[in-house]
């Protein structure tokens, strides 16, 4: 009955179904009907894209601020090394999956929870829960538009995922676009940055207003106020010691890096806490967290490492424009039994240890315990206690200039230029952060975070310094989390010292590649896919001439074999050529290598369009293929040559 049509008697126009006739106030429904389809076609006029990604970094606003919230606003969050390889173009099952997102909400705020105790915080399992988000936003978008699982599309919500997870962790948008963009990518779509940057400005705004509404500011302002002078923020001599602190920054993030990576062997190797991460995850953190607490207890040595801050408050006080060592010399402050917010220097100040000392055995402390704490199998991040660790190595060389020079430093017209210990934090901060990360947008963030630039020039030559160290001596943290969980990623080619250039194709291919003749029989086809678990296959003319016809994909040729098998005449052997007449579908390979393509080359397609395999032809023919294995040995036995025989 729901299929017949009809008018209404008198009526003009197109038929409507007689369901609709019979139901209640027909003509209101239709012209409601009428109204949201005029209102649908105006609103994706720009593109429904937009909405969606308005969506994501507004929705991750709200958790993120709703996290902070629930730990006592305690800030920050890895996985941001999984997500640079997906972005890569590998497929990490199951990673994005909807279905990890409570019990990363919960493990995360657990981590959070611990307070500097741990010394962790929240940036990477951030990042992770907007891919996961942007994922499921995606396939949803699908289902509602009725679109094919298109994977470019997917790639550019999880870019923009990425700059919005840590737009909204910190406010801050500019310095979160920037940051996906020199950590996730090793080549970045311009259209990608407008549509990370858009998604990004949305997220930072709602978690700025909703610290408005809740009363925690009274306006949207920065989240680490500052109070520099503005006139002559620094004095021209100033320019050497901030650059000769991005090269301390660049030394100690390269022996951080070093011992990172080295006490992650070891903690793999070692047989004692091997058994105890593979049967007893809990056990072993509970125990390095009792060693931590123990450590940071107050009363005990934590009272010299100023433990009873937040993560917040470390960069409160650190940021500070007075200097500590010179208030020092004309009071001597007492141990408050609480902290007091409005001095937040007496907790870095003891009578016997001085400000240089509690400074020294926090940097000495810190430095084995966050190596530490990493290993720890919980959500957690560790930008944010990098980004601490440098503010306090630039906070202590800051208040070492101070002391030099008490009086500050005098101009040739005779003005003195104070000696601002805050200044050096934050370049601290950035050079630190932004060498152990490899990356120049940390020098933007910290300005974002004061929303002080007075400082532009000195802290963006700290950091240049440091990763100039740093990049020559280390790979980044996430490229270490990458090498010791063994993920699947391309390393750098660095072709002038390596003399990629005369490496050929010919040289690392691997020529064992199956293929299917068009005029090969069913029964060989058959038994050359039972034979062989390839997701792709290609198509030549024929077994002797080996010429390329094009690719078919497994999924695609299983179905018409069994469809084949159930109607073939006994007797009667078919033909591959018949199925493909028959519909199956043969894609064209519109990219191919030649033998005498350079490793250089090979390695700079396989990054620019994220692809897993190349066939090598010569003339047409198929002489074989290239994945991510044979490139990977390739350069591992260009690096690191194997002895002769």
């Amino acid at each position: 009955m729901e299929d017949l049509v009809g008018l209404r008697e008198g009526a003009s126009g197109n038929p409507v179904a007689l369901q609709e006739l019979w139901g209640p106030c027909p003509r209101a429904q239709r012209q409601i009907r009428g109204l949201l389809e005029r209102t649908k076609r105006q609103l994706f006029r720009v593109g429904e894209d937009w909405y969606f990604l308005a969506g994501l970094g507004v929705l991750m606003a709200i958790i993120s601020f709703a996290m902070n919230f629930a730990v006592s606003r305690v800030v920050h969050g890895s996985g941001i090394s999984e997500l640079k390889v997906i972005l890569s173009g590998v497929v990490l099952e199951d990673y994005l999956d909807i279905k990890n997102f409570g019990a990363k909400v919960v493990g995360l705020t657990c981590t959070l929870a611990s307070g500097s105790t741990i010394f962790l915080g929240k940036v990477g399992p951030f990042t992770h829960i907007c891919g996961m988000i942007a994922a499921y936003m995606g396939k949803v978008r699908i289902s509602a538009l009725g679109e094919y699982e298109n994977k470019i599309k997917q790639n550019e919500l999880l870019v923009a995922a990425a700059a919005v997870g840590v737009a909204t962790v910190f406010g801050a948008p500019f310095s979160g676009v920037l940051f996906s963009i020199e950590v996730m990518s090793s080549h970045f779509a311009v259209w990608d940055y407008w549509r990370g940057f858009f998604s990004a400005v949305c997220g930072a705004f709602m978690f700025r207003l909703l610290a408005v509404f809740n009363s925690e500011q009274d306006t949207i302002t920065s989240l680490f106020k500052t109070s520099f002078r503005v006139d002559i923020p620094f004095d021209l001599p100033e320019i050497f010691f901030f650059v000769l602190l991005g090269f301390v920054c660049g030394i100690m993030s390269c022996a951080y890096l070093f011992g990172h990576r080295r006490f992650a062997m070891f903690i793999r190797t070692n047989w004692i806490t091997k058994k105890l991460l593979a049967t007893d995850k809990a056990l072993y953190a509970a125990l390095v967290a009792l060693i931590l607490a123990s450590i940071t207890y107050p009363p005990s040595l934590g009272r010299f490492m100023a433990s009873r801050l937040s993560m917040n408050m470390y960069l409160d006080s650190l940021f500070d424009n007075q200097s500590w060592a010179l208030l020092s010399r004309n009071s001597s402050p007492e141990w408050p039994p609480e902290v007091d917010p409005n001095n937040l220097w007496f907790e870095w100040y003891h009578p016997q240890f001085t400000i240089f000392g509690t400074l020294s055995f926090f940097l000495v402390m810190k430095f084995w315990m966050l190596i530490l704490a990493t290993t720890i199998p919980m959500p957690a991040g560790y930008f944010m206690p990098v980004f601490i660790y440098g503010a306090a190595i630039g906070r202590i060389f800051g208040e070492i200039l101070a002391v030099i020079f008490p009086e500050g430093i005098k101009t040739d017209d005779g003005v003195i230029n104070t000696i601002i210990p805050g200044a050096y934090a934050l370049a601290g901060a950035a050079a630190f952060s932004g060498a152990v990360t490899h990356t120049i947008s940390t020098a933007l963030l910290v300005f974002e975070l004061t929303g002080q630039f007075v400082h532009v020039l000195p802290v963006l030559m700290s950091v240049l310094a440091a990763n100039v160290v740093c990049q020559n001596c280390q790979p980044s943290f996430y490229d270490n989390g990458i090498i010791l969980k063994k993920l699947p990623y391309l390393p750098r080619v660095l072709g002038r010292k390596l003399d990629s250039h005369r490496v050929t194709a010919e040289l690392f291919m691997n020529p064992d590649i199956t293929t299917l003749a068009k005029d090969s029989f069913l029964d060989e086809v058959v038994k050359t896919m039972t034979s062989t678990e390839a997701a792709e296959y290609p198509v030549v003319e024929s077994e002797e001439s080996q010429l390329l016809v094009g690719i078919i994909r497994r999924s695609q040729l299983l179905p018409f074999l069994q469809a084949e098998s159930t109607i073939q005449a006994p007797g009667h052997q078919r033909r591959l050529h018949e199925v493909l007449a028959g519909g199956c579908p043969v894609e064209p390979v519109t990219l191919q290598l030649s033998p005498q393509t350079s490793l250089h080359q090979v390695h700079n397609l396989f990054e620019l369009l994220k692809i897993q395999r190349i066939l090598v032809t010569s003339m047409g023919r198929v002489v074989g293929f290239i994945s991510w294995v044979e490139l990977k040995k390739a350069i591992a036995d260009l690096a690191n040559p194997p002895p002769p025989k």
